[in-house]
């Protein structure tokens, strides 16, 4: 009998504290280079693309999810154009999925990585996708050009064939100080 409580009340004590620490982040260990990097991105980032009609006003967000483990990258949030790329380590190394408006989503994994940029390249390995058949976003990179000035390259597969790349340059929006 003893036993039992003595175990019922250490459960009760696990999940108290558990719903009391439940506002407080876990501790992510550390990442990749290249994926501690990619946290300094976290806040909004504004610009023009240009995706062959023209350049038109781009949002693009980023913030940090899963204890520091992922980051979210939203772009055009909120409109029909909407895409969502998780970016993390896998097998310690910078490695991404993108969930695209042609409906896949393509797995990317490091290709290169220098002082200035980071390059990710479509992961044959663990993806779906037959590049020869189905459009999708094939590769990407992150150029840091300053600490508010990023500029992004993506590069497509359509029905098998390369097209132009895609370039944008993105400035850092600044948060309204509080009493301007």
């Amino acid at each position: 009998m003893n036993t039992r409580i003595t175990t019922l009340f250490g459960i009760m004590l696990l999940a108290i504290s558990g719903w009391l620490n439940a506002d407080q982040p876990g501790n992510a260990k550390a990442g990749s280079p290249e994926f501690e990097r990619m946290k300094a991105l976290v806040g909004t980032w504004s610009g023009k693309a240009d995706m062959g009609q023209g350049p038109v006003d781009t949002k693009i967000t980023y913030r940090l999810i899963a204890s520091g483990s992922v980051l979210e990258e939203r772009i055009a949030p909120g409109t029909p154009m909407e895409m969502l790329t998780m970016y993390f380590d896998k097998a310690g190394k910078l490695a991404a999925t993108h969930y695209c408006v042609m409906g896949n989503q393509p797995a990317l994994a490091l290709k290169a990585a220098d002082a200035k940029s980071i390059t990710l390249d479509f992961d044959a390995s663990c993806c779906a996708i037959d590049p020869a058949k189905e459009s999708h976003m094939h590769a990407m990179t992150i150029q840091f050009d300053d600490a508010d000035t990023i500029t992004t390259k993506c590069k497509a597969m359509m029905d098998g064939k390369e097209v132009p790349e895609c370039s944008m340059t993105l400035k850092r929006v600044k948060a309204e100080t509080a009493g301007q």
